[in-house]
C-alpha cells in the first residue's frame, strides 16, 4: 500500500494533477488571491499587515463601510467610547488618509490589502478634484464621506468597500449612510 501511494503522488505530481510549484500570486486580481488562501489566514494577514498602518487597535475598532448614489461613508468606531486614547487614535488616522487619499496616495490600502485590492487603482488614477473627501469626529470615533459625479469611480468606491469589508472579517460591517448600522456623530 505504501509504494502505490508514493507513486500515485509521482504519478499526479508529474501530470500536474497536484502542484508541484507554488502558485505566483503576483499575477493574481484579489479575488484570485483571496480564493487560494483560508478565510482565517487572509483575515491574519490583513489584521498583522493593518497594525503597520493603522495606529489604533483593529480588535477595538469597527469599520463600517456604506455605500451611496454618489460614493459612500467609511467609518471607523470604538467598541468602548471611554476609550479616549483610541479614539483620539481613530481621528488621527482618518485625517491623515484623508489628506493622502485627496492627493492620490493610497499607499495605505495597498500595504495592507494587496496592490490588487478591487477599485484601488481607479481610485489611484482619479484627478484631484473628482473625488470630495469630507472628514468629521464621531462620538467613538470618526468618518469619511466619499463624493464623486463620475459613475466609473462611485463603481470603484463600492468594490473598494467591497473588498475591505470582506478583508477585515470579523471588524468590519456594511452600513447605510444616514441609518442602520452606520453610528450617529
Amino acid at each position: 500500500m505504501f509504494k502505490t501511494t508514493i507513486a500515485s503522488l509521482l504519478f499526479l505530481t508529474c501530470t500536474g494533477g497536484a502542484s508541484a510549484q507554488a502558485m505566483d500570486h503576483s499575477r493574481m486580481d484579489h479575488g484570485a488571491h483571496m480564493a487560494t488562501q483560508a478565510p482565517g489566514q487572509r483575515l491574519a494577514e490583513v489584521a498583522q499587515r493593518g497594525k503597520d498602518v493603522m495606529p489604533f487597535s483593529l480588535a477595538a475598532t469597527t469599520h463600517i463601510f456604506g455605500k451611496t448614489g454618489q460614493g459612500g461613508v467609511q467609518q471607523v468606531v470604538v467598541k468602548n467610547a471611554n476609550d479616549a486614547e483610541q479614539v483620539r487614535l481613530t481621528r488621527l488616522h482618518l485625517r491623515e488618509i484623508r489628506d493622502q487619499f485627496l492627493k492620490g496616495d493610497f499607499s495605505g490600502p495597498t500595504r495592507i490589502h494587496g496592490q490588487d485590492m478591487p477599485g484601488l487603482s481607479a481610485l489611484k488614477a482619479a484627478h484631484p478634484g473628482q473625488i470630495t473627501i469630507d472628514y468629521k469626529d464621531l462620538k467613538a470615533g470618526a468618518e469619511l464621506s466619499y463624493t464623486t459625479a463620475d459613475v466609473d469611480l462611485v463603481s470603484a468606491l463600492h468594490q473598494w468597500f467591497d473588498a475591505q469589508l470582506a478583508d477585515h472579517g470579523k471588524d468590519a460591517i456594511a452600513g447605510h449612510a444616514g441609518h442602520g448600522n452606520m453610528k450617529k456623530p
